[in-house]
């Protein structure tokens, strides 16, 4: 009797599991398949390319903005030797025509999305008293500027053939000023932090470069004297994320995206 009623209840037990429906999978929950933006910008972009690729993600579900900043020539030759990028934008035109004569990037892409103008930059402390830019030119400043590779260098040496030019300055003023140049940096980043460091008693930056680095001291240059340089920005041909880079150039040319660029010191083109 107890093995008949030992079957019974397994017999049961199993009829019973036979008729109980499996529960259904819950439904898979709708999300973006995860990509990344990767944008190669000039070192003054820094803070507010920082900034506008937080918001474009936000905006973007499942997008990830990677950012490489130096200077424009560094990430043109990182490009050219093959470093995967899906944008570029460049402090200097000159940058990127070199890319669109390269086959790197379709020259119709390419459009000018901000411009900017540079300024002298000083240590809070200012040790050297340096209180007009004729005092740039003072036997034993210690100055320091871009190299003549970069963008900001090339435009620094600009300004000071311009103000040889005036008679304000005198003719051998640039060549004084150069003669007190302590280093020539790769990008306007280690401009700004020799000078923040005290191991320089000045320099020449791009003014989004100062406003950025709140602490330092500026004298202005004036616009007879300055130069305005223009930035492009494009997509490459062989970005694997076209779409995407349309996106985010369309993003930079908004009236948000250009709000942005004016907040860290940049002109706007529109």
């Amino acid at each position: 009797m107890k093995r008949i009623f030992v079957l019974t209840l397994l017999l049961a037990l199993f009829l019973t599991a036979c008729g109980t429906s499996a529960a259904p999978a819950p439904a898979p929950t709708a999300t973006s398949a995860p990509r990344t933006l990767t944008v190669f910008a000039a070192a003054s972009l820094t803070q507010a390319f920082g900034e506008m690729g937080k918001t474009f993600e936000a905006a973007n579900p499942g997008v990830t903005v990677t950012f490489n900043f130096a200077g424009s020539q560094t990430l043109q030759t990182q490009i050219q030797q093959g470093a995967p990028a899906d944008i570029f934008a460049s402090a200097s035109g000159t940058n990127m025509d070199a890319l669109v004569t390269g086959g790197f990037v379709d020259k119709a892409s390419s459009q000018v999305f901000l411009s900017n103008k540079l300024v002298v930059i000083l240590p809070p402390s200012n040790p050297a008293d340096v209180q007009s830019l004729q005092d740039l030119a003072k036997p034993g400043l210690k100055v320091v500027l871009g190299d003549t590779t970069v963008p900001a260098g090339k435009y620094a040496r600009q300004i000071l053939d311009n103000m040889s030019k005036d008679p304000t300055y005198g003719t051998d003023f640039g060549a004084k000023v150069l003669a007190n140049v302590a280093s020539n940096e790769t990008d306007v980043k280690q401009v700004v932090a020799k000078v923040q460091l005290g191991e320089a008693d000045a320099g020449i930056v791009y003014v989004s470069d100062a406003i950025a680095a709140s602490t330092l001291r500026t004298i202005e240059i004036p616009e007879a004297l300055n130069v305005i340089a223009k930035y492009p920005i494009a997509s490459l041909i062989k970005s694997a994320n076209a779409s995407l880079a349309a996106q985010f150039i369309t993003y930079v040319l908004s009236a948000d995206g250009q709000a942005t660029l004016k907040k860290w010191g940049f002109t706007p083109i529109k």
